[in-house]
């Protein structure tokens, strides 16, 4: 298995074949468990022996086949998926035929399985399997379907890693192309301003105030728009940003935000969705208040309750 690895041009970590550093002020297994956070990718090969039982466990020489203990491997598994590295874990197959066979007879203990020495061995891959991500798993007979299974894996790790360079190096450009737009313009708003000061100086203060300010105007709709109340009532309700603001702006609370918008007659009065979101979702008003800061106004108060005639 190394030699497969190391020819892929990855370095092992083996207890075994010494490669991890043992701190002789720790048991042998937390030092195992402390060199899980050097590595890059963690392969787990689930056989028929359940391994080795933890340092702070009780240290019963002879465990019976149901007795419940920790083993190191376990503990490994568990210190990587904590530290989130990638993890692939293999099977044998005899191993999860048993399991098979031990999901239809948990409780009982009379069976004997022929190929795991342990119970915990089951419910290591119980627990290996209900794992939401991160537990790619692949059954195997021999060594060359494990050689197989990763190296498909890894080349598909790859190409991920390829992707996501690509899309960066994409967004990396586009932001250049974004900052470099912002410059020009920058520079073609100055140029023009000291063009309209030059060839008309009663004129041209004024010019500049009156687009600076719809320039403002325009920036202060873009982001409204992105606020996720203003999204909801614009799309569900087709509502138009001049009576979102208009709405938004006479609002002296909750309740006076909701009023406004039946005025507007896309809402009617009977439709009691709008009153539910300001009553059980605190994000709404907060997003009211977002879209009030963006005008320059004061935040509302959140109303404890709007209350309403219900038919």
């Amino acid at each position: 298995m190394d030699i497969f690895i190391e020819s892929l041009g990855y370095e092992t970590v083996l207890s075994e074949k010494g490669s991890i550093a043992y701190s002789p002020d720790m048991a042998l297994d937390e030092s195992c468990y402390k060199e899980i956070s050097n590595t890059d990718i963690f392969v787990l090969i689930v056989g028929g022996r359940y391994g080795s039982e933890v340092s702070e466990g009780d240290r019963k020489q002879d465990k019976d086949f149901f007795d419940r203990y920790e083993s190191v491997t376990k503990k490994e598994f568990e210190e990587a998926n904590k530290r989130d590295v990638p993890t692939y874990i293999l099977i044998e197959n005899s191993v999860y035929s048993e399991y098979q066979t031990y999901l239809r007879n948990k409780n009982n203990i009379n069976i004997s399985y022929a190929h795991v020495d342990s119970v915990n061995i089951f419910k290591f891959i119980e627990k290996i399997l209900s794992l939401p991500r991160n537990n790619a798993t692949k059954t195997f007979e021999k060594f060359s379907d494990i050689e197989s299974w990763l190296k498909q894996q890894w080349a598909g790790l790859f190409r991920d890693l390829l992707q996501r360079m690509s899309e960066q190096k994409k967004f990396t450009e586009l932001s250049h192309q974004v900052d470099g737009l912002r410059e020009i313009n920058s520079t073609l708003k100055t140029y023009l301003e000291s063009l309209m000061k030059a060839v008309s100086p009663s004129e041209s203060e004024k010019i500049i105030m009156n687009e600076d300010k719809r320039l403002n105007e325009l920036d202060r709709i873009e982001k409204i728009k992105s606020n996720p109340l203003a999204r909801f009532l614009t799309n569900d309700y087709n509502l138009t940003m001049s009576e979102l603001i208009d709405a938004v702006i006479s609002a002296k609370s909750s309740i006076g935000f909701v009023r406004s918008l039946e005025k507007t007659g896309k809402i009617p009065s009977d439709d009691h969705s709008i009153v539910e979101i300001f009553e059980n979702i605190p994000d709404a008003t907060n997003d009211l208040n977002r879209i009030r800061q963006i005008l320059g106004l004061n935040e509302l108060r959140k109303h404890p309750r709007i209350s309403r005639n219900r038919k």
